[in-house]
């Protein structure tokens, strides 16, 4: 596993700098806690740094203010999707994480995992479901149960459900249709779960994630004070090694750059199989990078100046 070594910035190298948080995805208080807590990070670093909340106006406004580059704290669609990205190139402002299209991919669990089959990356297998289809049910024979339903394009474990028979697969639908039309049904893998940061092309010390709930869903990520967290995590090096290079591997395929964090589970049998990307992780006081990083001895404000970094 790659050791990330400090960059050697002023705060002078990044001019004014907006970071964008908030929207309106269902994301919207995670972004806003994320967005607060880099701001505070980037005054502290001496950066003249600002915040903004995104509108129809937002590339308009930003110019008024002579942003030099942005720091996208919004999670979810609208932030992590593409569109924003989209909006600052065509504006010739440059941004923290992904571009354009590997935001849009990542922000797909479908499409991500159709790249991951094609690359033979390991991803349980699955099946999309989308409200313009009829669905005949057969794939149900191939995957099995228990299942995990989740929105094909949402973050932070929101609208995923464990099923275990068809009426709670069913019902499971018809909850995450609440936050989007296509839904993923993926084959639940029973194990340990792990993070990886990647940050500059490298990555951070894995972290095992360990909560009395059914997965590490909502509540285990933002409110639960009794999920533990585990880095080291407890495998041997040449197991991380291995689960390093997956998740860089799973990072790249989808031409991901910058910063982000891969979602990862461990079977029975030892082996490890990618779950989901993500291109604007939290930065909250219960987020899994600020974690990774701590244990290569970065504080947090240290962390956020090399992300802003990605951007030079």
């Amino acid at each position: 596993m790659s050791s990330v070594i400090l960059t050697n910035h002023k705060s002078s190298d990044f001019g004014r700098v907006a970071v964008v948080m908030g929207g309106q995805s269902a994301e919207r208080e995670v972004s806003l806690k994320t967005g607060n807590a880099v701001l505070e990070a980037l005054l502290e670093m001496k950066v003249d740094a600002f915040k903004i909340e995104p509108d129809g106006n937002l590339v308009e406004r930003l110019k008024i203010q002579n942003v030099d580059r942005v720091f996208i704290a919004l999670h979810g669609p609208g932030g992590e999707d593409g569109t924003i990205q989209g909006a600052l190139e065509l504006a010739g402002i440059p941004y923290t994480g992904s571009g354009v299209m590997a935001s849009a991919i990542a922000m797909n669990k479908a499409k991500s995992k159709w790249i991951w089959k094609a690359l033979n990356i390991a991803t349980p297998d699955f099946q999309l479901l989308s409200n313009k289809e009829q669905d005949d049910g057969s794939w149900r024979k191939t995957i099995g149960y228990p299942l995990a339903v989740k929105p094909a394009t949402e973050g932070s474990s929101i609208g995923i459900h464990k099923v275990r028979d068809d009426q709670q697969l069913t019902d499971g639908i018809a909850s995450a249709r609440e936050f989007s039309n296509s839904i993923l049904v993926e084959q639940w893998v029973t194990g340990e779960e792990y993070t990886v940061t990647i940050l500059a092309g490298k990555t951070l010390p894995a972290i095992r994630l360990n909560t009395d709930n059914e997965f590490f869903d909502f509540d285990a990520k933002y409110q639960d004070s009794d999920t533990k967290y585990s880095c080291p995590c407890g495998l041997t090096e040449q197991q991380e090694k291995i689960l390093a290079e997956l998740s860089l591997a799973a990072f790249q395929s989808l031409d991901c750059s910058g910063w982000g964090r891969v979602d990862l589970m461990r079977d029975a049998k030892g082996d490890f199989w990618v779950l989901e990307v993500n291109t604007v992780p939290g930065l909250t006081d219960h987020s899994l990078v600020p974690m990774a990083a701590a244990a290569t001895g970065m504080t947090y404000p240290q962390l956020v100046l090399e992300i802003l970094a990605t951007s030079l």
